[in-house]
């Protein structure tokens, strides 16, 4: 058996003195390149595998020019991003790929020192997560790793951007309340400024039209509060208007609306259907009763975006906006 490298550790030249061959043959052997026979590649891995030989990491970097590492940033904090990170950091690990994470809070100064920092450190590649799907600039164009947007989709139709399909879940929301016999619905919007909330109501009118529905209010934007909610319950109530279910853009504005419903005496779900976005567990399973939602795909998002950037790092990128779906879950507030 050969000696070992510095602190008890199998070097590559171990290996191909135990091998009787250069240390490029041995490294062409155990790399599957050409330029040695099959005999020999053969006798390079059996050796290696005997000498418990690991590649340096360091070494595999200078000759391959990759550190089987990414940069994952987040643009800025909220409660969407976890998920998001969690679903790149699964998919990443299962493949040997190691993720480097950095945050500007939402500072554009901040965001390109960040972006600065992770080229440093030689990532492969750059994964972009933003905790709302606003769009958002692309990166300073002299990146030179290929990037992949999620959730906030890049304004640059070239780059490749994963987000959830918001418009959608709006048609999902009103065609769940029809299915479970509701006509009357009306709509509480989050803020007008939010892509999720026009993507939403777009989804919901769209669906309305499909069914010959007409909301029973006039959906109007306003902010993603419990307060805001409880001040449209309380504007339909007070005008007398006749209706058998409600859809929030956000959990939030459902926790709102139970309150306002059950402070005017209004069962739910025998007299009122409600339901939610973003499936948000603190609240939907806090409520009584527990909240119908749509999810918002965060942890698919996170694991199609790293197969995308995975794969653009192999010379196959992908271009263009990719929409995850968001799923329903039934609880007791539709009466599901």
């Amino acid at each position: 058996m050969g000696s070992t490298g510095m602190l008890g550790r199998t070097s590559l030249t171990d290996v191909a003195k135990a091998a009787g061959v250069s240390v490029g043959a041995a490294s062409k052997a155990l790399h599957g390149k050409p330029g040695v026979s099959e005999a020999t590649r053969q006798k390079v891995n059996e050796i290696a595998k005997r000498l418990n030989y690991e590649p340096n990491p360091i070494a595999q970097t200078l000759v391959s020019g990759k550190s089987g590492s990414i940069g994952m940033f987040a643009a800025d904090q909220g409660s969407f991003s976890s998920p998001i990170m969690a679903g790149v950091q699964n998919e990443l690990s299962a493949n040997g790929v190691t993720v480097l994470l950095s945050n500007a809070f939402g500072d554009m100064k901040l965001e390109r020192q960040c972006i600065d920092a992770l080229l440093a450190r030689n990532v492969d590649g750059l994964l972009v997560v933003n905790h709302n799907t606003n769009i958002r600039p692309p990166l300073h164009e002299e990146v030179p790793v290929p990037i992949v947007y999620a959730y906030a989709a890049s304004s640059d139709e070239r780059d490749c951007s994963i987000t959830a399909d918001n418009v959608d879940a709006g048609r999902t929301a009103v065609r769940h309340m029809a299915e479970i016999g509701r006509r009357s619905i009306a709509i509480i919007c989050g803020e007008a400024s939010s892509k999720a909330a026009t993507d939403r109501l777009q989804g919901a009118m769209e669906a309305m039209d499909e069914l010959g529905l007409t909301p029973v209010n006039i959906p109007r934007f306003g902010t993603w509060t419990a307060q805001w909610s409880r001040q449209e319950i309380a504007r339909l109530v007070d005008a007398g208007t006749e209706f058998d279910a409600v859809i929030c853009q956000s959990d939030v504005l459902a926790m709102g609306a139970l309150d306002a419903l059950h402070s005017h005496g209004i069962s739910v779900p025998q007299d009122v259907a409600l339901m939610g976005h973003d499936d948000w567990g603190p609240i939907v399973l806090n409520t009584d009763p527990q909240l119908t939602s749509m999810s918002n795909a965060l942890y698919d998002i996170g694991h199609l975006a790293a197969r995308r950037l995975m794969a653009a790092m192999d010379g196959n990128p992908s271009y263009g906006v990719e929409y995850a779906s968001c799923k329903l879950t039934r609880r007791a507030s539709t009466g599901c």
